[in-house]
């Protein structure tokens, strides 16, 4: 077998089985295969796509370039969530504690961030004290204990994939749907869930701008995890403006608190009680969502999902005082509102350019290696359909006091925001839903 061939093979669009795309990761990995021979194969594939069982067989492939793990010293079916990432993103510290607080083991690795999308574990590790490596048998029993565990991502997880998308984002191969989704659920399958709920979003603060682009995505990626075995839905949401009101770690952290006591934004809330839904029903908790909506409804009413947080961040080590102290988070020094220059409606806001602020202020990274700034970050006062008069504050800024280059960063903010003379008809924030059975838009 000889990758050249392979190549060739794929050029002219033939069907590669599992052993020749086993042969080039495996020799990828290894160094045997050259960059520019993948490069080759991966703009041969960028053109002339993969059908479901190539795609499935190239997720299987990287998954097995690394460690897996193997969750079966966890009792019950587990489950876990992905987002595509997006701006002011919490959905993680909200759903992991919702589901666990049903009955549902979350035993979760998530990610840093990078960019203008933050990650769950800087989000985390903005608590005072949380720890986010546990070692495997600790990380096993504190799920059976209290049913939640959320920690990093092992450093050889899927080795294939990290080496891959290092050359796809330099060749031009990353627009690839079976190349990210194959990404994608590569980390989701070596993470060992049985079932996986996935938040693809979409707009302009995403990495998928249209519906019927991310509709694609979304259901190449629950056919991959249909193909292995894995119970798999997508579920499309709109971000075409932040979700929530807070961008930022500690930020982030408060409102996610706030909406497991029942306290946070409506659309936070409802993208959350959604995705927990279809936790609940692949797992087989519920028949339905809407049955599982109901006991979800119920944790958030009781108090027994935000104990749930509580009961999570004290076994990482974390200070389980934050739920009901917020002030114990992180806190900027000084705030910077941005205000208004007319009257009118947000008409749209630019979700990415609010993140790339947010960024910019030191609340995400612009390389991977770059420090972060738990503390400061945007608050929201104003969102699409909301009226403003001239002067009034669009977004708050939390800042560190002297920091460089803050009135560009408040002007950036200011010009995120689109102001018309009419109140807009409001996009819904779920867009469609998409299983193993097909898909349907909700609107």
């Amino acid at each position: 077998m000889r990758a050249v061939d392979l190549i060739q093979k794929k050029r002219n669009g033939g069907t590669l089985s599992y052993d020749e795309i086993a042969y080039l990761i495996n020799g990828y990995c290894k160094g045997d295969i050259p960059d520019y021979q993948m490069s080759a194969w991966a703009m041969a594939v960028y053109f002339q796509g993969m059908n479901k069982k190539e795609t499935a067989d190239l997720t299987m492939a990287m998954a097995h370039s690394g460690d897996t793990v193997d969750l079966s010293p966890i009792r019950g079916m587990k489950a876990d969530k992905h987002s595509t990432g997006g701006v002011g993103d919490k959905t993680t510290l909200i759903v992991a504690p919702l589901v666990a607080a049903i009955g549902i083991p979350v035993a979760k690795m998530s990610g840093k961030g990078l960019g203008h999308t933050g990650g769950t574990i800087d989000k985390l590790e903005a608590i005072p004290g949380l720890r986010t490596e546990l070692a495997r048998d600790d990380f096993f029993e504190q799920v059976n204990e209290i049913g939640i565990a959320v920690v990093g991502q092992s450093g050889n997880l899927t080795p294939a994939d990290k080496k891959l998308y290092a050359l796809r984002d330099v060749t031009a191969t990353v627009e690839s749907i079976p190349l990210i989704a194959s990404s994608v659920m590569s980390k989701k399958i070596a993470a060992g869930a049985d079932a996986i709920v996935l938040d693809v979003k979409t707009g302009s603060g995403a990495f998928m701008k249209s519906l019927e682009d991310s509709e694609t995505l979304a259901k190449a990626m629950v056919d991959i995890g249909t193909e292995v075995g894995r119970k798999t839905a997508a579920v499309i949401s709109d971000m075409d403006q932040p979700l929530g009101f807070a961008i930022g770690n500690a930020l982030e952290v408060q409102e996610a608190i706030a909406t497991l006591r029942g306290e946070g934004p409506e659309d936070l809330e409802q993208l959350c009680l959604t995705l927990a839904a279809h936790m609940a029903v692949l797992t087989g908790r519920t028949e339905t969502t809407e049955e599982a909506e109901e006991l979800l409804r119920e944790a958030l009413r009781s108090g027994a999902a935000s104990a749930k947080f509580r009961a999570f961040a004290a076994a990482q080590g974390g200070d389980p005082n934050v739920i009901d102290n917020p002030e114990l988070l992180p806190q900027a020094e000084d705030t910077i509102e941005v205000l208004a220059a007319e009257d009118g409606w947000v008409a749209a806001i630019q979700a990415e350019q609010l993140g790339l602020a947010a960024m910019k202020l030191g609340a995400g990274r612009a390389a991977k290696d770059d420090p972060i700034d738990y503390a400061v970050g945007i608050t929201l006062r104003k969102k699409v359909g909301d009226q403003v008069r001239s002067g009034e504050t669009l977004a708050v800024l939390h800042v560190r006091r002297g920091a460089v280059g803050l009135e560009a960063i408040a002007e950036e903010t200011r010009e995120a925001y689109s102001i018309g003379s009419r109140q807009p008809v409001p996009r819904p924030l779920l867009l469609s839903i998409v299983t193993a059975e097909g898909s349907v838009r909700l609107s």
